[in-house]
């Protein structure tokens, strides 16, 4: 069952990338407290991803904060190594903090995987974006296939 507006985040393992590296830590640690912009995207260096849904963050990243938001994170189910190339790629700096869900684990906690298997992508994240206070989530907008209306950066400051 998919996560929903009034429920508390899963908290499961996941990594960033530190200046030695992978490092781990939990779901609950970098989104459970404050209030934070959270979007899943369905694989790193992907076409609507790399073109629109992160860059829309990146853009955006001060107005977000502005209307409140801690910090904004990206998530998906790629290893540390991947999300921090493509942190690097993208020039996302401070704004977003990437997040390796490289075992999918909090993409199975949310209830939101996705098969994209058909194009090689094997068990990954559906796109979505949430927004969350103190580890509960307030609002969800899950794109209901595929192209970015529910998830974008737009939206979120709508809802924010």
């Amino acid at each position: 069952m998919a996560i929903a507006t009034g429920d508390p985040i899963p908290d499961v393992k996941v990594f960033t990338f530190g200046e030695n590296g992978p490092q781990a830590t939990t779901s609950g640690e970098l989104l459970g407290t404050g209030k934070v912009v959270l979007f899943a995207v369905p694989g790193a260096f992907t076409p609507t991803c790399s073109d629109h849904h992160l860059p829309g963050f990146v853009l955006r990243a001060d107005e977000i904060k502005a209307k409140g938001a801690d910090r904004i994170a990206c998530i998906s189910v790629n290893d540390p190594f991947v999300m921090a190339a493509w942190g690097n790629d993208q020039r996302v700096g401070q704004s977003v903090l990437m997040v390796s869900d490289g075992n999918g684990e909090f993409t199975a906690a949310m209830g939101l995987p996705m098969d994209g298997s058909g194009v090689g992508l094997g068990s990954r994240s559906q796109r979505y974006a949430a927004i969350i206070e103190d580890g509960i989530v307030t609002w969800l907008g899950v794109e209901p296939g595929p192209g970015l209306n529910a998830s974008s950066a737009e939206e979120v400051l709508a809802a924010l």
